[in-house]
């Protein structure tokens, strides 16, 4: 089997979503680290004319593929046959879509959108009190679900929980504020578990330190 190429950045969460499923699945891959003033030229905007990352380029199926929910349900059909990190069945299989879209849609966005304004020279208040309620609301959303379980879907750990960690774990940075961290860690003590469980799993850990070291040469 030919690697598959993995268009990266070393901070941009959604790339590594992409590594950890490839890593979980066993499936060699390269990465090509793309700075972010190079995503809307070529020769990237002709991998993704929509100019973010992540891109994977498949030779093994001669498929260049963007946007990371698309990204990751790809490789699950693809490679995924024994169902290491999914179901065949139903409901289930419908309800690791509904998280990977929640995921996709709502962690991703409003964490990114918080991260953004908190970086600006000039602050909006009124930005960021919205966005961080929002990341609460996400937060919320997810410590009910875990209350009484390990994982989202099921009895294991799937790519829907999967897709969840490196927003989750850039939440320090995101929000820049350790007291408020530390309060979110308080308050949504089953998201904080399932993040340690999550954590442990070895192609979690290697993914985090090839971002740990990908930032720290960056």
């Amino acid at each position: 089997m030919q690697p598959i190429t993995l268009y990266s950045h070393p901070i941009g969460p959604n790339p590594w979503k992409v590594a950890i499923i490839l890593s979980a699945l066993r499936i060699p891959y390269e990465t090509i680290m793309v700075d972010f003033t190079e995503v809307k030229k070529e020769p990237y905007v002709s991998l993704c004319p929509n100019g973010r990352l992540p891109t994977i380029v498949d030779p093994n199926k001669n498929i260049t593929l963007w946007e990371s929910g698309a990204i990751v349900n790809y490789l699950i059909e693809t490679y995924d046959p024994s169902h290491q990190l999914s179901y065949d069945t139903s409901p289930e299989r419908h309800q690791l879509q509904q998280w990977l879209h929640f995921q996709v849609s709502g962690q991703g966005p409003y964490y990114g959108q918080l991260g953004w304004f908190r970086r600006q020279p000039e602050q909006v208040p009124q930005a960021i009190e919205r966005y961080m309620a929002e990341i609460r609301r996400v937060m919320s959303v997810l410590d009910r679900v875990l209350t009484d379980r390990e994982w989202l879907v099921g009895d294991k750990c799937t790519y829907a929980d999967l897709s969840f960690v490196p927003w989750q774990d850039l939440v320090p940075l995101v929000v820049g504020d350790q007291r408020v961290v530390q309060e979110l860690t308080e308050q949504f003590p089953h998201v904080e578990a399932w993040m340690q469980r999550m954590k442990a799993r070895p192609e979690v850990q290697k993914v985090l330190k090839e971002k740990s070291e990908a930032m720290a040469s960056n």
